[in-house]
């Protein structure tokens, strides 16, 4: 007989685990993984959930991933394997804000969305975020200063995809050189589209267009 296919509640669990994540107290640490209304996770509680979460109420279980004080960092809404992830993704938003989390992951064990509810949609993953790795995304800071100001010459791109092109024979030999640019000059091009956030940023930053 084939062994039993894990089913979301096993992936998900093991996804955590894998991430950095203590569902439990162990040697490394308290658990900084809880349910909904703070409840601690053990073997009684996981049981009551079924494998496939088809013991909850909605298919779906939150839990709540928090950082080193205790305090809640971000929301995993944990689905069955047959529901969409994004489904009722408004619905974690809400709650997600009631707990003071500006992060939201939604999984059904095989599909996974990483969620920064206050600045972007979510996008897939293929890993949950680690505690250090969320921790460094929560204290990036934006520099538009340095978008402004960054130099874009006229092989800005073909530098960042042939750094050595003024080496290469082609480029060097006179009778090949128009070729080689023809080649290149779709990447050339892209050198104006790159101008545009510059400026735009500069209008917002320096003028108060918006």
């Amino acid at each position: 007989m084939p062994p039993k296919e894990a089913k979301a509640r096993i992936k998900i669990n093991q996804l955590l685990q894998e991430s950095g994540w203590r569902l439990i107290d162990d040697s490394t640490g308290t658990a900084n993984v809880v349910l909904e209304n703070n409840m601690k996770i053990t073997h009684t509680v996981a049981d009551n959930m079924g494998e496939d979460y088809e013991k909850t109420t909605n298919g779906f279980a939150d839990y709540l991933l928090l950082d080193e004080r205790g305090f809640p960092l971000i929301v995993l809404e944990a689905k069955s394997e047959d529901k969409n992830p994004l489904a009722g993704k408004e619905q974690a938003r809400k709650y997600a804000r009631t707990q003071n989390c500006g992060y939201v992951i939604l999984s059904n064990g095989n599909i996974h969305y990483f969620w920064d509810i206050e600045k972007s949609n979510p996008s897939i993953i293929t890993k949950y975020p680690t505690p250090q790795s969320i921790k460094n995304y929560s204290a990036y800071k934006p520099q538009p200063e340095r978008l402004i100001n960054e130099k874009i010459s006229e092989d800005y791109i073909v530098l960042t995809q042939k750094p050595n092109y003024s080496q290469i024979p082609e480029y060097q030999d006179p009778n090949t050189r128009d070729k080689f640019n023809v080649v290149n000059k779709l990447l050339q091009s892209l050198m104006l589209i790159l101008h545009l956030p510059q400026k735009i940023l500069k209008l917002y930053l320096n003028d108060g267009v918006f």
